[in-house]
């Protein structure tokens, strides 16, 4: 049938202009012409606008994501090759783990916006056969005074919470970060981390000619249509009119989804499955067809909807959720529909995979669209760019900072204001008001919630093993220098997992940057990349996939660049699991690592000497590495009672938070040669807090020697005072009261 038939259901206007409109640039245009040999109709036009847009297509950040590590003796798939990262974990268990952005639907409805990605990144998870057991989050908003702040990090929250809390998988570990960069455009990360038998994962692929297809979970509606396009384009004041573009979640349809989908894996009659996310069933029948070198025909008006007016183009390219493809064996059909039909949920044969790698669409008899599978998907006809960089002006300035420009904290006055400014600055308080309402307990595999630790620990029942996860990413610092910051991230989410007691195994990104298409925006880029395939490579962290998030941009510029990492890591034995509280009063307080003098891009100097021109914090990749190497050995030769990594907010924070659980104090002493300012609220990289006993200091001593690692008795710990340098600042409460009760003034008003 020809592809001229459509007329009269596609739009026939397919110029330059509605392809512009849609989002192509003139050249894209002309390749797709000469792709299909044709002009392409409006459908056909609009399924290119969706795949070929950067959320689809990674077109503008292929070429560097390339050179990312992603060999390693754990991966059992490579980046880009599956729907989430796959690591083997041993005991014939493997872990599918996979971080994604939801930013730009949050930054318009911050409820659905969240809730929908925490149901994408667990669909991910689960048509691999991966049961969900974790989520994680990493969250940034502009400044907490604000009311439309506060409005954001509500709906955002609830959003989140609703949907995992009813989806049952416990949320175990997060981050949140302010900055003014970030009002116009907060980010929104989300998680999962899933366990599947090695001999029981799915891949994302349709083979076998004459294998139905099958649509299966909810009714397809407008929801989400140009969804791909609307987070390929910047923020602003017009963007509340994409709001059609924000897709609906159902946590009670995904729950239903899940156990189908894990149930008709059992049976072996699945070919190959993918979740329905950016693009709908565009993504889905192209990337799977052209994964497996065929294609399919497909009939769009077997496609169970919501509504009865939708277009062929509408139905292609709707992101409802709780929506997956399946591809099944042949003869196999009516056992994967009783499966669906016991569950309550749709399962239709809506095509049929063909030898020949084309994919066909028809409406009511009539071919709609007719394009090379190969032709949509990256790594096939989707556009590679290498765009334009150049350094910020900005940056030459940062690199002009002197620590000897700032004065320093003069007595004791003046340090009991410092320290009660950083404990009560919303990114360093409690943020009890938001982990409190997601359920972290549910399924109780969450280790950490009696015993908490740098990193999250769930239990792999029936094991010996458990998993340690961390996101982390601390914008300023990429910011400030953008491969230096991307190590830091990448370190400091190793360094968490090492104070827990496991060993870093991969990562997983989430990359929010602004427009592409500015040259100092993929200066940071470029940069970041650098910096993450420089640090990997170092810790042998491969990294296993992930997304890019451009376009985090607004009239009033980008955010600061946040190349989220989350990593995992695994707890060989669960007996290695270590918290980062103190436990008894006069253990020794021992930190591990280079001690300098260092405030760039501390809270500290941002927030409170207001100072704005800084380079990245001090940071020494190979002395990461042997402080890492030094507390992994402490943890598992037994002498470690507590281990805490000094971070943002700098050594004050770390020791504050090490005590607050135990309701403990401390008393600690600087070197003679250190500024109070730098040795207590610096955020100088590659430093670790331990506890030990007086007795075991020596061999602490000796371990670090043979790594080749800073190791300074600093102190010890006190029942509940604070003393700093001989003075005595009260208890323990001042500090825990401010640190708790900031994020509830602001929330709760």
């Amino acid at each position: 049938m020809s592809i001229s038939a459509t007329q009269k259901i596609s739009n026939p206007l397919t110029d330059k202009q509605i392809a512009k409109k849609l989002g192509l640039l003139d050249e894209e245009f002309d390749r797709i012409v000469s792709i299909l040999g044709r002009v392409p109709n409006f459908t056909e036009l609009s399924m290119f606008a969706a795949m070929w847009s950067e959320h689809c297509s990674y077109k503008n950040s292929l070429h560097w994501l390339k050179k990312l590590p992603k060999e390693g003796k754990h991966l059992l798939a490579k980046a880009g090759e599956e729907n989430a990262g796959l690591v083997d974990i041993g005991d014939n268990l493997a872990c599918a783990f996979k971080i994604e952005s939801h930013n730009h639907p949050s930054a318009i409805e911050p409820y659905q916006g969240a809730a929908t990605g925490v149901g994408g990144i667990n669909r991910d998870i689960f048509t691999m056969g991966a049961r969900p057991i974790a989520q994680l989050n990493s969250l940034r908003f502009g400044n907490i005074e604000n009311k439309k702040t506060q409005w954001l990090i509500r709906g955002v929250v609830k959003g989140i919470g609703d949907y995992g809390n009813a989806f049952g998988v416990p949320t175990v570990a997060g981050e949140v970060f302010f900055d003014e960069s970030f009002t116009d455009n907060p980010l929104v990360n989300a998680m999962s981390v899933g366990i599947v038998e090695k001999n029981k994962t799915v891949k994302a692929i349709a083979e076998g000619e004459g294998n139905p297809v099958f649509i299966v979970g909810s009714a397809t509606g407008k929801d989400g249509i140009h969804g791909a396009a609307f987070a390929s384009k910047d923020i602003t004041k017009n963007s509340v009119e994409d709001l059609p573009a924000v897709q609906v979640g159902d946590p009670f349809q995904e729950k239903l989804l899940l156990e189908a989908t894990l149930e008709i894996i059992e049976t072996g009659a699945v070919v190959g499955m993918q979740d329905m996310g950016a693009a709908g069933i565009t993504c889905s029948t192209s990337e799977m067809s052209a994964k497996g070198n065929h294609g399919m025909i497909i009939w769009l008006d077997k496609v169970p909807l919501r509504q009865s007016d939708m277009q062929p183009f509408e139905i292609l390219l709707s992101e409802s959720q709780e929506r997956m493809l399946v591809v099944v064996k042949k003869g196999r059909e009516e056992e994967v529909i009783r499966i669906f039909e016991k569950w309550d949920l749709n399962c239709v044969q809506i095509g049929v995979v063909t030898k020949e790698p084309i994919l066909k669409y028809y409406y009511d008899d009539e071919l709609v669209a007719e394009v090379p599978a190969d032709a949509l998907v990256v790594g096939g006809g989707a556009p590679v760019y290498i765009r334009e960089f150049k350094e910020p002006a900005y940056y030459a300035e940062n690199k002009k900072f002197n620590i000897n420009t700032i004065p320093d904290i003069k007595d004791k006055r003046e340090f009991e204001e410092v320290a009660k400014f950083i404990m009560s600055h919303p990114n360093i308080a409690s943020k009890r008001w938001v982990y409190e309402q997601y359920d972290s307990m549910v399924r109780i595999n969450n280790m950490s919630t009696n015993f908490p630790s740098d990193a999250a620990v769930v239990n792999i029942h029936n094991t010996e093993k458990a998993l340690a996860l961390s996101v982390d990413c601390n914008s300023r610092y990429v910011y400030a220098d953008p491969e230096i910051g991307t190590a830091i991230a990448v370190s400091e989410a190793a360094r968490n997992i090492i104070c827990s007691g496991g060993e870093p195994v991969a990562i997983t990104n989430c990359l929010n940057f602004g427009n592409p298409y500015n040259p100092e925006v993929y200066w940071q880029f470029v940069g970041a990349i650098k910096g993450m395939s420089t640090a990997c490579e170092k810790f042998d962290t491969p990294v296993t996939g992930g997304n890019v998030s451009f376009y985090n941009q607004s009239e009033n510029g980008a955010v600061f660049p946040t190349p989220t990492i989350g990593m995992l890591g695994i707890l060989k034995n669960k007996k290695f699991q270590t918290t980062l509280s103190f436990q008894n009063e006069d253990d020794l307080i021992v930190l591990i690592g280079k001690v300098v003098n260092d405030i760039a891009a501390s809270e500290y100097l941002y927030s409170y000497r207001k100072y704005k021109h800084f380079p990245a914090p001090y940071f020494n990749l190979n002395e990461e590495y042997n402080t890492h190497q030094s507390v992994k050995e402490a943890i598992q030769s037994g002498i470690l009672i507590s281990a805490h990594d000094v971070s943002d907010g700098g050594l004050f924070t770390t020791l504050c938070e090490s005590a607050f659980e135990k309701q403990l104090g401390f008393e600690v002493n600087k070197p003679a040669d250190i500024r109070t300012d730098a040795f207590y609220f610096g955020e100088a990289q590659g430093r670790i807090v331990v506890s030990i006993l007086k007795k075991d200091i020596h061999l602490l001593k000796d371990i670090c020697q043979k790594h080749q690692t800073d190791c300074l008795e600093i102190g010890k710990v006190l029942k509940k005072k604070v003393i700093i340098d001989g003075t005595e600042y009260g208890n323990i409460d001042k500090f825990k009261d401010v640190y708790l009760s900031t994020f509830p003034k602001y929330m709760e008003e």
